[in-house]
């Protein structure tokens, strides 16, 4: 009895040097949770499940090799697709495109295959939620989640229907009139001579085809001689005859080398002792490439009205200046890059300068993460005794976050583990000694005469 209890010891031992040894190869993988030995002591049981009083027991036996889930170090990298799961949760990953199976791991080195899906070094493909155009997801459940895969354009562009400009005019500017006295007049905004006009600035503006095309507002300060024209200018918008094909009688200018075409009416703008602005007229102000305007565009565009809006515009003594400029629409992109949030948001950035929302990562979590079954490459899969898996987003209910362009490293206590060899061996070694020690017992009584 007492071999097979010293033996019990030495197999002992080496699970323990075995699993110690697999934390330390394992010190430098990617999302490496530690294991560790569990053991339990034996004693013989009677048919009726008691011990004697007097049982010394019959040796250990291994009872469990447990992961410990507690967190890794985040190991930050220059890769935006390299995510780690700060808290608790782990990827879900499918490792085919038509697979209904679902492994779950905890490394996050990502990249993107031949087709724009993105996977893992195993070829497997990160799921994740579909969302809106806003970012929002419909269904957590695992089963909605998909793999992902990258648009690799923005799509059709965007005409562009709006253009705000919020500018300050000058007071002390210097007014213009036709030069006339019985009565003078508004004088006429000629772009190609700059003694017509006060200031101007330029917009750049899109096509139904994504063509851009840049437009000009030209600013005129109406001298206060004129009838009524105290705080008024006139505006005129001005685009070049190489973007327009006249159809019809439109305005144009040219100098020979230049031709510009006016877009729209001459508007007046009005603004009130204090600076603020008073009106426009017309309102709203408008202009628009079509063939019944004389003003379509030579790109073969569709047609298209876009709407100038002035609000936050000011007259007062400082010099010209533009606080605000925005114009709607875009034109097609190529993708240039992915962004990640802490909440899983995945948008996909483009040369236009969108960033569309186009998925967001489904975190998995289990009642017993302990029961997974270990498959290797850092992966588990769903048992019974984990219970069914529980799906959702990051930074919601118990999911940690995720950092984009990091690593969870190995939990591995490099230090504790050495120290641990040390002990697993002094127990091999006593385990040892007392099989030697029985046998020289053994030996003793077979030599007695």
């Amino acid at each position: 009895m007492s071999f097979s209890t010293a033996l019990s010891g030495l197999n002992a031992a080496t699970a323990d040097l075995n699993v110690k040894s697999n934390n330390i190869a394992n010190v430098n993988t990617t999302g490496f949770k530690e294991s560790r030995a569990e053991f339990g002591d034996v004693f013989a049981v009677s048919a009726f499940g008691t011990t004697s009083r007097t049982a010394i027991g019959s040796g250990v036996v291994l009872q469990n090799v447990a992961q410990q889930f507690n967190q890794g170090n985040l190991e930050f990298t220059q890769n935006a697709l390299d995510l780690a799961i700060s808290g608790e949760g782990f990827f879900a990953m499918a490792p085919s495109l038509d697979s209904g199976e679902i492994i779950y791991t905890r490394a996050g080195e990502f990249g993107i295959n031949k087709d724009g899906y993105m996977v893992n070094s195993q070829g497997n493909f990160l799921r994740t939620f579909p969302v809106d155009a806003e970012g929002n997801i419909s269904a957590t459940s695992m089963s909605a989640a998909n793999p992902l895969q990258l648009p690799p354009s923005a799509g059709a562009p965007e005409p562009t229907t709006l253009l705000s400009i919020a500018s300050n005019l000058p007071s002390n500017a210097v007014g213009k009139f036709d030069g006339g006295t019985t009565p003078p007049s508004v004088l006429a905004i000629n772009p190609l001579d700059p003694t017509t006009y006060t200031n101007s600035t330029s917009a750049t503006v899109y096509d139904s085809l994504g063509n851009e095309h840049i437009v000009t507002t030209y600013y005129q300060k109406i001298d206060s001689t004129v009838a009524g024209a105290d705080n008024q200018w006139q505006m005129d918008i001005y685009i070049s005859s190489n973007d327009i094909k006249v159809t019809g009688s439109t305005t144009t200018i040219t100098d020979g080398a230049t031709t510009l075409v006016k877009l729209g009416e001459t508007t007046k703008i009005g603004f009130n002792t204090d600076g603020t602005l008073n009106s426009t007229t017309p309102d709203p102000i408008t202009m628009t490439f079509a063939a019944v305007s004389g003003t379509q565009l030579a790109s073969g565009a569709a047609e298209q009205t876009i709407t100038l809006n002035l609000a936050g515009s000011t007259q007062n003594s400082g010099q010209f200046s533009v606080s605000a400029l925005t114009v709607n629409g875009f034109p097609t992109g190529r993708l240039t890059g992915v962004d990640i949030s802490e909440d899983g948001l995945i948008r996909a950035t483009y040369s236009n300068g969108q960033a569309i929302p186009i998925g967001k990562i489904a975190l998995a979590n289990f009642a017993n993460v302990q029961a997974l079954n270990k498959i290797g490459n850092t992966a588990w899969k769903e048992t019974t005794d984990s219970g069914p898996v529980i799906a959702g987003e990051a930074r919601t209910g118990s999911f940690g976050g995720i950092q984009s362009g990091a690593l969870e490293t190995s939990n591995v206590d490099l230090t504790k583990e050495l120290v641990g060899l040390i002990t697993a061996q002094r127990n091999f070694q006593a385990n040892s000694k007392a099989i030697e020690t029985n046998n020289a017992i053994t030996q003793t009584i077979i030599n007695l005469r």
